[in-house]
């Protein structure tokens, strides 16, 4: 079994267990505690029940369904997978309340004569008043984090300064997107907002730093066939992210390269005057982490983009994961452009993905044996899996280069 496969594999599996968890804490408080009364306890458990299978199985057979039916299924599905993280996320937090409050209880007990025993009628009323107030809060906040995620992109602006960038270069910009996830929910009316947007930019250069899709080339080739119009005069350019490899990497390049979009798998091109002796910098992008990846500190794919390449010229390299910085200091990187963790895309989620990667969203600066160094790190164009964004909106980032010691202070935790 192939790498790809075998992770898809073992990626539903867990998330189907932590799913099924999920929903069951979900019964819990929802219609258990409540002790809710039928038929309304039948209902609301069967259908968490269908609910906790439902989006696992629709993200595999999304595919299979007619184009219409596919994407109204799969929005559904995915937005009650955002829903119900949020409401599990309320009702986490009411529960360490309640749980706080039984401690501060049991502590003030050992001070005191016991109290009468517990009434089991003011247990459900607090029960359904806590199932009640995480409800609201949880459909407001899932209301607004789609009304955030189906608006179109923030086109933001970043200043970066480059030590080594030429003066005949300054304001040079780089358009950047990534994590776009053409799929089951985006299609092509947002491929073509992304391309407008981007293009009313006027970047010098476009870069996409992978999960650019979520499916074969056959099923989404209407959509995507509109980054053919996507202008730079210094070119569109495109490293893979790790949901290329899901859905067909090979047939994928060859098709973006169709679109005139120039992939850079571990290589470099220059940007600038290509002309003899015109200003000039270093473009380098790598393969996705997940299949380049190696021990720390030894990194062949950055290895192979930068062989050969005279030191004292700016170097800019696009890799889809905000990782392996350390090692691309030294080998020169002034500027990595990264995308891969949307921002962490929602909160609560967000802290769990702060935690794995400290490079979450905006731009960093990093030091490694007294080089300098920055990382851009993408929230991201699109979104994966429910379409709601909380607290990290989708973006179009406009990169303008300037020569000069970096000033951003902002570091990884």
């Amino acid at each position: 079994m192939s790498r790809p496969i075998l992770s898809t594999v073992v990626f539903f599996a867990v998330a189907t267990a932590i799913l099924g968890g999920m929903h069951y804490f979900l019964w819990a408080r929802l219609v258990r505690d409540p002790a809710l009364a039928e038929p309304w306890r039948r209902i609301l458990t069967v259908a968490l029940a269908l609910a906790a299978v439902s989006v696992p199985a629709g993200m595999f057979a999304w595919r299979f369904l007619p184009s219409g039916l596919s994407r109204a299924a799969s929005a559904l599905l995915f937005t009650w997978l955002g829903a119900s993280f949020l409401l599990f996320s309320a009702l986490v937090a009411v529960e360490a309340v309640r749980w706080a409050g039984s401690a501060a209880a049991w502590l003030a007990s050992l001070l005191r004569e016991p109290g009468p025993p517990s009434d089991p009628s003011r247990r459900i009323f607090l029960a359904r008043a806590a199932a009640a107030s995480a409800t609201l809060t949880a459909g407001g906040a899932a209301g607004l984090g789609f009304k955030t995620a189906i608006s179109d992109p923030v086109v933001r602006e970043v200043p970066v300064s480059l030590e080594r960038l030429p003066a005949a270069l300054a304001g040079f910009s780089i358009a950047q997107i990534s994590d776009l996830h053409v799929g089951p929910t985006i299609g092509e009316k947002e491929v073509r907002r992304v391309v407008e947007l981007t293009n009313a930019a006027r970047p010098d250069a476009v870069v996409i730093t992978g999960d650019l899709v979520d499916a074969p080339v056959a099923a989404l080739r209407q959509a995507t066939q509109h980054l053919a119009n996507l202008k730079a005069p210094q070119g569109v350019y495109f490293v893979t992210g790790n949901h290329e490899y899901y859905a067909g990497a090979a047939p994928w390049l060859e098709e973006l390269r169709r679109y005139g979009i120039r992939v850079l798998r571990n290589e470099r091109v220059t940007l600038g005057d290509r002309g003899p002796g015109g200003a000039s910098f270093d473009l380098a992008g790598v393969d996705d982490w997940s299949v380049a990846r190696a021990e720390e500190g030894r990194w062949p794919a950055l290895a192979r983009a930068v062989e050969g390449r005279d030191p004292d010229r700016a170097l800019v390299l696009l890799a889809h994961q905000p990782r392996g910085l350390s090692e691309a200091i030294r080998s020169g990187v002034e500027l990595q452009l990264s995308g891969h963790t949307h921002g962490g895309q929602l909160f609560p989620w967000s802290l769990l993905v702060g935690a794995v990667f400290p490079y979450l969203k905006g731009l960093y600066h990093h030091a490694e044996a007294g080089r300098q160094g920055q990382i851009y790190v993408s929230c991201g164009t699109g979104y994966w899996g429910p379409p709601i964004r909380i607290g990290a909106p989708a973006e179009v980032a406009r990169l303008v280069l300037t020569p000069g010691a970096p000033k951003v202070i902002s570091r990884a935790r």
